[in-house]
């Protein structure tokens, strides 16, 4: 029985990758709620800070793990920075100005997305069928366009609405950088010390602007539920890196990237049943095209198949 390839990944690895981008789905959704109480620099600092406390434990060195060089530091900063700090960011703010459900379906281009940044970084091909992904996700963002009736009371109204897309944008490039960065960190290090390290330079970066949000914010106002939600926010947001990572370890970048379907899924299950916000067939059709794009980025090609069935014979 011949040895199982390095691309192979055990089922626990798919598992930590697909609870990671549901989990994440699910807080893009709930940040909604609290950016409408907490200032975004501030909800930023309070969620890197619960984070930090739960993985502080993490931070210490395990005996068997190499210093770290000039570049891992350098790569952890950047991993940091854009894909916590400035994701979280954008996160936050383009969910306030549009809706859990349109963020699950802008989402749905972080494949594509991921593809695109493999071209312009690593000088990867882009295959036909992922053009045609990218191509869904547009017609997906297009459709929810026409899903957003005028809302004469809604502050900003459309131009408000287009401004959330775009920082949704922007956060779906940041969470294709975090896959592309994160993938050359876990050959260098743990699962569970890259995520201590993301959340304490994540509440470092958020810390001068957070503290003087806080300076001129009543905490008195806060009620208990909206503290308990706030603690599941930043426990999960901190706890879907370490399982994010466990994932990557085993799994090439390209093909966890087939989990991030996961995102919109938790994103308008939340934004649904939880939020209480609207789904129509308009919506239904985004999705699809959206989800569609997933498929096509992430199906196998024929070598892939081909590979995959030569290992299954061989073992």
């Amino acid at each position: 029985m011949s040895a199982a390839p390095a691309g192979a990944a055990p089922g626990l690895a798919y598992a930590c990758l697909a609870a990671s981008m549901f989990v994440v789905g699910a807080y893009v959704a709930l940040s909604k709620p609290l950016a409408a109480i907490f200032p975004v620099f501030l909800l930023g600092c309070l969620r890197f800070g619960i984070g930090s406390l739960s993985v502080l434990h993490w931070l210490r060195k395990p005996p068997a793990e190499a210093a770290l060089t000039r570049r891992v530091r350098a790569l952890v900063f950047l991993e940091s920075f854009i894909g916590s700090f400035l994701f979280t960011v954008f996160m936050v703010l383009g969910v306030s100005y549009s809706s859990a459900v349109a963020a699950g379906i802008i989402m749905s281009a972080i494949p594509a997305a991921i593809a695109v940044l493999s071209r312009l970084v690593l000088k990867e091909a882009i295959r036909p069928r992922v053009l045609a992904a990218i191509a869904c996700a547009v017609c997906g963002i297009a459709l929810l366009a026409l899903t957003q009736a005028p809302d004469p009371a809604a502050d900003g109204g459309a131009p408000q609405r287009w401004l959330g897309y775009a920082l949704l944008g922007g956060a779906v490039l940041c969470e294709a950088a975090y896959a592309v960065i994160g993938k050359q960190l876990t050959g260098a290090l743990s699962a569970r010390r890259i995520s201590a390290l993301m959340n304490v330079w994540g509440f470092v970066l958020m810390l001068p602007a957070g503290a003087y949000a806080a300076w001129h914010f009543d905490f008195s106002a806060i009620t208990a539920p909206t503290w308990g939600l706030l603690l599941f926010y930043g426990l999960a947001a901190s706890w879907t890196i370490w399982l994010w990572m466990t994932g990557l370890r085993r799994v090439p970048a390209s093909r966890a990237g087939v989990f991030t379907v996961m995102l919109p899924v938790g994103a308008a299950c939340v934004g649904v049943g939880v939020l209480g916000e609207p789904f129509s067939g308009l919506h239904a059709l985004a999705f699809a095209a959206a989800l569609l794009g997933l498929v096509l980025a992430a199906w196998p090609d024929a070598r892939r198949r081909q590979a995959g069935r030569a290992c299954s014979i061989s073992n």
